[in-house]
């Protein structure tokens, strides 16, 4: 039998599995960390830092204000817990979880493993930086390079040494240890994972059932389009295959959820066994472009009416929202996009842009500004100064204003004066 759903229940089932009906600690430790992780299953990494570095964003987004330094101890340090990879894009994942992608390791390598790839043409490179790794332990691009051949590559001007560290991560013969600063280091997966873990093999088909099991348990409710987007598995007859399987063991149950249609009919969706349905849901977060809820764009469309695009590589002139706008949630739904960045030399948190969504309601601004605020004094910032820009603006100014407690003032976008 096909359950049926609204799309409002979907909805809430959806931030349910992602975290966003639990309250917020009082105060952030290791253990709410953790726990946000094994709700997510994966933390995106990206490099970009107006505001904040994505990875910082979704345990904020649920935990509210916490220790930065916390997420250094537990994902940027030579790890115990995590570890990166190739998981969505460059992702954390538990470091038990490594013997869950030896199928995408062996992909890479039988995609490299002809004469023409840059493997068979470098594997010169490739032992001596495995010697080098072997003989020295953990480290640096920049530690090998003084010594490393100096033929360039044409990976982003990175040099041959860069090029490949990048290729053994991802065919799994190299880990990563740690970061210093936001720097990888480097190391053979021996000396990162663990004997007992690195010696388990997982056939493909399991594999790609169990990542297809925890997509579905993290996303509450999902199409197999979701399902798959959720770990970036691109055989699709394989996550066909896994759903089935999850459907007859009673993990994955078959619902139609109203509005969730192509072509007059409605998409075939699952719901994971233990997804909750809350009866409402009461959060209010701002999100980085890289969570889960909104990073697979058809989803955010679909289930939350939030047509989203990062506009960082558009030129200045043609962008609609700003150079990094980030969704931002109110209840169950989302209200609105806000253009931040940390001013540090000013100590001020600058909203560069603010527009509202077709599904916010007047009230939703004063949420949004206690929001502000607090994503202000995490990052250490003393002001909010917004802009003009957007038609979110004026209000989210006045409901700042009516905080108190927080320094609120006006400053000009390049954009509102022809820039």
């Amino acid at each position: 039998m096909t359950e049926n759903l609204s799309s409002a229940q979907a909805r809430r089932m959806a931030l349910a599995a992602q975290g966003f009906t639990r309250s917020r600690p009082a105060s952030v430790s290791a253990r709410h960390v953790h726990r946000v992780m094994d709700r997510l299953g994966v933390l995106q990494i990206d490099s970009v830092n107006v505001f904040a570095r994505s990875h910082y964003l979704p345990l904020f987004s649920r935990l509210g204000s916490y220790d930065p330094a916390l997420l250094d101890r537990i994902f940027l340090s030579r790890t115990t817990h995590y570890v990166e990879y190739l998981a969505h894009e460059a992702t954390f994942i538990p470091v038990e979880d490594w013997p869950l992608w030896q199928f995408r390791m062996d992909d890479f390598r039988r995609r490299w493993s002809d004469g023409d790839s840059w493997m068979s043409a470098n594997a010169r490179t490739l032992r001596w930086v495995q010697d080098e790794l072997r003989t020295r332990g953990p480290l640096r691009p920049a530690d090998l390079r003084e010594d490393a051949p100096r033929e360039r590559g044409t990976w982003w001007d990175w040099d041959d040494v860069k090029v490949a560290l990048e290729h053994m991560w991802r065919t799994g013969d190299v880990a990563i240890s740690g970061r210093r600063g936001f720097e990888r280091t480097y190391a053979l997966a021996e000396q990162v994972i663990p004997d007992g873990i690195r010696s388990q093999k997982i056939p493909r088909a399991d594999a790609i059932r169990e990542l297809v099991r925890r997509a579905a348990r993290s996303s509450g409710v999902a199409t197999q389009a979701d399902l798959a987007d959720y770990y970036r598995l691109r055989d699709r007859a394989a996550v066909s295959q896994a759903i089935a399987e999850l459907v007859d063991a009673g993990e994955l149950v078959p619902v139609a959820v109203r509005g969730w249609e192509r072509a007059g009919r409605a998409v075939p969706s699952w719901r994971h066994r233990d997804a909750v349905l809350p009866r409402r849901v009461d959060a209010a977060a701002v999100l980085t472009p890289f969570d889960p809820v909104v990073w697979f764009r058809d989803r955010a469309l679909r289930v939350f009416e939030l047509d989203y695009r990062i506009e960082i590589y558009v030129p200045a002139d043609r962008r609609r929202y700003g150079y990094y706008s980030l969704p931002v949630l109110v209840g169950d739904r989302i209200v609105a996009r806000v253009d931040l960045k940390a001013d540090r030399a000013a100590s001020t948190l600058r909203v560069q842009s603010a527009w509202w969504e077709p599904q916010a309601r007047p009230e939703d601004a004063a949420a949004i500004a206690i929001e502000l605020a607090l994503a202000a004094s995490w990052q250490g910032l003393e002001h909010v100064s917004v802009s003009g820009w957007g038609d979110a603006a004026d209000s989210l100014h006045r409901a700042l204003s009516a905080l108190g407690g927080t320094t609120v003032a006006r400053h000009l976008h390049p954009r509102e004066n022809g820039g």
